[in-house]
């Protein structure tokens, strides 16, 4: 077998390898939606060297031909629908519209001569362009996210299109056969083929690299989020406080803790059920979220009980904000039992780790109670 079906063979394992890689993305992740596009990529492209060795050797190479460059192109069109899909951005129009003309240009062509300039560029005419359209796209992310991965991508998929572009010039200069059957035997094929096969490989591992680390973010969201109130939960808090404290640190600046707990809160459970208890909760998590300074960090550590971490501010800025969030627990809402929360303060001190921070926080809360609840323990009054 000469070097080129080799080529086509290995693009074909190629193909098939990364199919089933998208398509267990798709499965286990199914948020993860422009994994479907690019499993649909390699497996309808799976089908273009299979044609291409089926011109090589079938008796019939013209329905290979035509299944060839028609499975190209929709493998192209999915391509740029899931790069369209993974930037956040409506599928483009114009997709559509250069895989319809190409194919309309494909019937053209059929009695073309294949070494010509003109045949080439037409031929890759649809390669080229999507693969424009998805540098356009990465541009446009790097853009709006300052993401250097996108960047990354972004010159993958300008060489790419570089390749296919200038793939006709070369066809034109070294010969790439009159017939398909002759270039499938042709050293131009085997250059097309493996070249390809690298730039394919390239992109296809780029996308894939872009849509686990979407896998690992939104893993790591869900696992530092409490479902109930969405907002951090314990471990997500304590990751985040801990660089929001080196970063106060740094920088030469006050950051204080108020920990909340709401007064009988068994009760409530008691009285109105769990259902109502969660939504208790629920309102009180969306209660902080609305009240607290944009930058500050809240969380729910368990139970009843929350947390918020104000970077930027002292003692007296901290009591303030505290007592706004007392007065803003007792007004939930209608349809939610009237509930109170007591809270403690506590200002980081130079030797101060988060769990001393949150310690003496804590203990403040619990003075709170003890002097009646529904309060803020040191009162506001006293902590300017």
């Amino acid at each position: 077998m000469s070097g080129a079906v080799y080529a086509l063979i290995v693009n074909a394992c190629v193909a098939m390898l990364f199919a089933a890689t998208f398509a267990v993305l798709r499965a286990s992740y199914p948020q993860q939606r422009a994994s479907g596009w690019f499993c649909a990529t390699y497996a309808i492209g799976l089908f273009s060297p299979l044609s291409e060795l089926g011109v090589r050797f079938a008796s019939t190479p013209a329905l290979f031909t035509a299944t060839s460059y028609l499975t190209l192109v929709l493998s192209m069109l999915c391509f740029t629908l899931g790069v369209a899909q993974l930037s956040g951005r409506r599928p483009p129009r114009a997709a559509a519209a250069i895989a319809v003309v190409a194919l309309f240009g494909r019937v053209m062509l059929v009695d073309g001569a294949r070494n010509s300039i003109g045949y080439g560029l037409v031929y890759q005419f649809p390669f080229y362009t999507m693969l424009l359209l998805c540098t356009v796209m990465a541009i446009r992310a790097v853009r709006e996210r300052r993401d250097p991965s996108w960047a990354a991508l972004g010159i993958i998929f300008a060489v790419t299109a570089s390749h296919f572009l200038v793939k006709p010039f070369f066809a034109a200069a070294f010969g790439s056969g009159a017939t398909m059957r002759d270039y499938a035997a042709s050293s131009y094929a085997l250059f097309s083929q493996a070249l390809g096969g690298l730039l394919t490989i390239a992109s296809a591992l780029a996308v894939l690299l872009m849509i686990v680390r979407a896998v690992l973010r939104s893993t790591r969201a869900e696992s530092e989020t409490d479902m109930l109130t969405c907002i951090a939960n314990r471990r997500g808090f304590e990751r985040r406080a801990a660089g929001l404290i080196a970063l106060s640190r740094r920088e030469g600046q006050a950051i204080a803790a108020i920990m909340l707990d709401l007064d009988h809160f068994k009760q409530v459970n008691d009285r109105f059920g769990h259902a109502t208890g969660d939504a208790v909760l629920q309102a009180v998590g969306q209660a902080l979220t609305r009240t607290a300074p944009r930058d500050a960090l809240i969380a729910r550590l368990g139970g009843e009980e929350f947390v918020a971490l104000l970077g930027g501010t002292g003692f007296g800025g901290a009591a303030r904000v505290a007592e706004e969030f007392r007065v803003a627990v007792t007004r939930l809402g209608p349809g939610l039992p009237p509930v109170t929360v007591s809270g403690g303060i506590a200002e980081l001190r130079p030797h101060d780790t988060l769990v001393t921070l949150l310690d003496r926080a804590d203990r403040q809360a619990y003075e709170a109670k003890q002097a009646g609840r529904d309060r803020i323990y040191p009162a506001p009054s006293s902590a300017t």
